[in-house]
């Protein structure tokens, strides 16, 4: 599968997603560390790709997505952005709204 539909297969099949450096319980930057704390004061569950074991999304995502760092949080197919939004978002209760009507979303599709 080339990268560019791995990318979007991803993207599309899991509805929170972060591309990080490291995985969750063991994050391997500090931007990562605290993105994730941060998605998971959210309280729902999110997909992690790590990046550094996966080199090809690490040298084509910031292409892909026009956004050069890491971590990357996509919500419904959509980027949200590094970890500074993410954090900001959080602080002024955005992420955890944006987060929980889209798991509300989903949950009533199904």
């Amino acid at each position: 599968m080339n990268i560019i539909k791995k990318l979007e297969r991803q993207i599309k099949d899991n509805i929170i997603l972060i591309y990080m450096k490291g995985t969750p319980s063991s994050p391997s930057c500090g931007f990562s560390a605290q993105a994730v704390q941060a998605l998971s004061a959210c309280g729902e569950k999110f997909a992690y790709v790590d990046v550094l074991e996966n080199t090809d999304i690490r040298k084509e995502l910031p292409k892909y997505s026009n956004w050069p760092t890491f971590p990357q949080l996509w919500v419904d197919g959509k980027l949200i952005g590094g970890c500074s939004i993410i954090l900001e978002m959080l602080n002024n209760g955005e992420l955890q709204t944006l987060i929980s009507k889209t798991v509300q979303k989903y949950k009533k599709d199904n």
